[in-house]
């Protein structure tokens, strides 16, 4: 294409701004705004042409101006986020519908291919977006940016979205009976009511009118210092699994990540928000190792493999040796189990047959009608119905080893790790 002779072609479809013309060849002369690349055109048609050079006296009929508009609505863009904290930006324009059928009919008149040069919008953004980075100091990401700056040019306004922030850590639950997020109330759904016999509403009879099963919660004692220290709407817990209501969880603790929604702060001091936390949850949970995150922690907590280490207390219905005890566990270390759905769970699992891997076990007496049993296996690997057997829902299990059966009083995590590689990879922490 003959750029020059192209150019004329655009420059007598007066008036048209030096932006609008300098885009219908932006693939041309990298390091060059398309106002630059527009004025330089003018001038080399105008010299080429030896006719004196004039600049449009007119209002661009192809963008109605709002090239000239870059400067203002970066600012306001800056004022928009003025009270946000964030690193990272970016910003998106929704062009007039009137100014993307001009450009159409520019290049038509001009005789341009369709595709040519880049689209109003583009420029609008990069233009406007690099105006932000000077003003804010802070950089664009296109991928996943901490705030999004959306240009409304038919409406004249801005809308600021602010993406969520993530906290990493592990949790410790050091009371039993505390479920690890909210549990609605499954007679009144979590409303706390319920019909009353002469009509209308009253408090529900099994919840006590909260809605929940339980007053408190993992969620509950962690997340509130969080929301508070990022400043935002909302918080949401997520857990790598989650141990049962009865169960403590000790020893390392269970990888967990925090999902702040329109977060005003993004950078709170870790160390202190641990210990704020902790404060807060005042012994009945705590948590270490707290980082900053990205947003597909999340996903790697909720999906990366992990082995679990658990620890169970065990009572047997009858008496039982040491020897026959170290055989049992000698046949599960190591051991391929199969497990049908348990009656505990099968009204809210699939009834189906998961097999899974014993990786180490170890038990011993306290008494012969009491023991415990220390089992590191694979994730999904259910220990209660290990040591009970579930009325021969799993196979091979401690109580059928036995002969005798065989209950657990009280169940411990002592460990959730990952298979392959630890959760707390540098790929996914933002300190």
């Amino acid at each position: 294409m003959d750029v020059l002779s192209a150019a004329r072609r655009v420059i007598a479809e007066d008036p048209v701004c030096d932006a609008c013309l300098g885009r219908q060849f932006a693939d041309r002369s990298f390091g060059l705004t398309n106002d630059e690349r527009g004025h330089s055109l003018r001038v080399a048609v105008a010299l080429e042409d030896d006719e004196d050079f004039e600049e449009p006296d007119e209002e661009c009929w192809v963008c109605e101006g709002l090239t000239d508009e870059y400067d203002d609505y970066a600012e306001r863009v800056a004022k928009a986020l003025s009270d946000i904290g964030f690193e990272t930006y970016q910003v998106g324009t929704r062009a007039p519908p009137l100014v993307e059928e001009n450009e159409r009919l520019l290049r038509e008149l001009a005789d341009l291919p369709e595709d040519a040069g880049e689209l109003f919008k583009s420029e609008f953004n990069r233009e406007v977006g690099k105006r932000v980075g000077r003003l804010t100091d802070t950089e664009v990401d296109f991928e996943r940016p901490d705030v999004l700056a959306l240009l409304n040019l038919e409406r004249g306004d801005v809308d600021v979205q602010v993406n969520p922030a993530f906290v990493f850590g592990r949790y410790r639950k050091l009371e039993r009976d505390i479920p690890q997020t909210k549990w609605p109330c499954r007679e009144c759904g979590g409303s706390g009511k319920q019909l009353a016999e002469g009509g209308g509403e009253e408090p529900c009879d099994y919840c006590g009118g909260s809605g929940f099963l339980y007053d408190e919660s993992v969620e509950q004692l962690t997340t509130p210092p969080v929301l508070d220290a990022m400043d935002g709407e909302e918080a949401i817990f997520h857990g790598a699994g989650r141990e049962d209501v009865d169960a403590l969880m000790l020893g390392t603790g269970r990888p967990f990540a925090i999902e702040v929604k329109k977060p005003r702060r993004r950078n709170p001091n870790t160390d202190e928000l641990e210990r704020e936390i902790n404060e807060f949850a005042d012994g009945k949970a705590e948590v270490e190792g707290l980082r900053l995150a990205t947003h597909d922690m999340v996903e790697r907590v909720k999906g990366h493999d992990a082995s679990k280490t658990y620890r169970a207390q065990v009572e047997f219905d009858e008496p039982v040796t040491e020897s026959a005890l170290a055989e049992a566990v000698e046949e599960l270390d190591g051991a391929t189990i199969e497990q049908f759905t348990p009656n505990r769970v099968d009204h809210r699992r699939a009834n189906l047959t998961r097999v899974r891997e014993v990786y180490s076990i170890e038990g011993h007496l306290d008494d012969e009608r009491h023991g415990e049993v220390e089992v590191h296996g694979q994730g999904g690997l259910y220990i209660k119905e290990l040591v009970s057997g579930d009325e021969g829902r799993t196979e091979p299990s401690l109580s059928g080893l036995l002969g005798v059966g065989a209950d657990v009083t009280a169940l411990d995590v002592v460990a959730v790790e990952g298979e392959e590689e630890p959760f707390d990879h540098d790929d996914f922490l933002l300190e």
